[in-house]
């Protein structure tokens, strides 16, 4: 069993995923992601791991172990999300997209590596019939050495989210480590008491956005810490080694936060938007008011350049007649104000859509850790 709690991050995104396991009170050493764009983002908040701007595809055990400086038997977890587009229930489930081979490789590594545990994080589409081959080829390479949970399907809402997302977590423990056997009661266990809805998600956010706030300086905006709540203030707990210096300065120091920019709706847009009551849609960009005491639905990434780069329908605000900003996904999504995205609204929305929870992601690696008694 290794003792140093070591975990590396493939296909890292921003940091979902990443920021689960600091929180969970791993030692994240490493993170992979091939869009350097993506990947400058994760810097800024962790910047003291190694980066890897790679496909996963062309790396193996030993030349990730190299570039991480990772010792034999001292990787406690590998963790990752693969891309989800070609399972996903809202793209075409293409059996043959290239990407699908990706949910295989994060197995090979966990084969070639041999952590302590492993968990992988997808979209429900994968439980699919048609995916059955792509899940047992993966079960396949790493069954001989792992006890394996059955996929666990979670709803971010259920574990104190304030978002319907839901995801499905593949997990696995190697064979001489014990606690397997508790680990299904206790990520049950870890289901939230209390839910948390839109209102408490983004309480002391700025709710007057202006449609100029269109540069990254002007999204710089005050922030009202004292109507943080407890939801807010376990986001923005604060952790060793985690953030950018810049903007924790300005959080702490000045009650600002980035990410508040503007969008500009014409004034019929606004119109219809102000007609609409919590939880309707609009008949024509089909965004969805929020409501005060509910979920935010699944927040999407858009597409990228090669799919001519569209952005994802967004929810429209429960109080004002507009689209929500950045930072206010953020929050829904479980991110905290320190945080740091990319400097434009649209690839900043791009990389919250596409990230894991990290309220769902930090729960379960902490029922993982306890559960193995690492």
């Amino acid at each position: 069993m290794p003792d140093s709690m070591k975990v590396v991050d493939l296909f890292s995104g921003v940091g979902g995923l990443s920021l689960s396991a600091v929180k969970a009170g791993f030692h994240l050493i490493g993170a992979v992601e091939n869009d350097q764009r993506i990947l400058d983002s994760h810097k800024a908040n962790f910047p003291k791991v190694v980066h890897l701007a790679q496909d996963v595809s062309t790396l193996t055990g030993q030349s990730l172990s190299a570039a991480v400086h990772l010792k034999s038997d001292e990787l406690a977890g590998l963790i990752g999300g693969p891309p989800c587009q070609g399972f996903s229930s809202i793209g075409r489930r293409n059996l043959k997209d290239n990407r699908n081979l990706l949910f295989l490789e994060f197995f090979r590594l966990v084969s070639e590596l041999q952590p302590a545990f492993y968990l992988a994080e997808n979209v429900p589409g994968i439980l699919q019939p048609q995916y059955s081959k792509v899940r047992q080829s993966a079960t396949q390479l790493v069954e001989k050495n792992y006890q394996i949970l059955e996929p666990i399907k979670i709803a971010a809402k259920d574990f104190g989210a304030a978002t319907t997302r839901t995801r499905v977590f593949f997990i696995g423990v190697r064979k001489d480590v014990k606690g397997f056997d508790l680990l299904v009661d206790s990520i049950e266990q870890a289901k939230s008491k209390r839910p948390t809805v839109v209102k408490d998600a983004l309480a002391g956010l700025p709710i007057n956005i202006s449609e100029n706030w269109i540069e990254y300086e002007d999204s710089w905006r005050l922030c009202d810490p004292s109507k943080f709540n407890s939801y807010v203030k376990s986001l923005n707990h604060f952790v060793d080694g985690l953030g950018e210096k810049k903007s924790i300065n300005s959080f702490i120091k000045d009650k600002k936060i980035s990410g508040c920019f503007g969008t500009h709706h014409t004034d019929e847009v606004t119109k219809r938007f102000q007609k609409l009551k919590p939880g309707q849609q609009d008949s024509v960009s089909k965004a969805v008011r929020l409501k005060a005491d509910g979920f935010c639905p699944t927040l999407r990434a858009g597409t990228d350049s090669s799919k001519g780069s569209y952005q994802a329908v967004r929810p429209i605000h429960h109080i004002k007649p507009r689209v929500i900003t950045p930072r206010e996904a953020a929050r829904l999504q479980g991110f905290p104000d320190w945080f740091q995205f990319h400097e434009t609204k649209w690839h900043s929305f791009r990389q919250i859509g596409n990230s894991v929870c990290p309220i769902v992601g930090e729960k379960v690696l902490s029922a993982i850790k306890n559960s193995l008694n690492m």
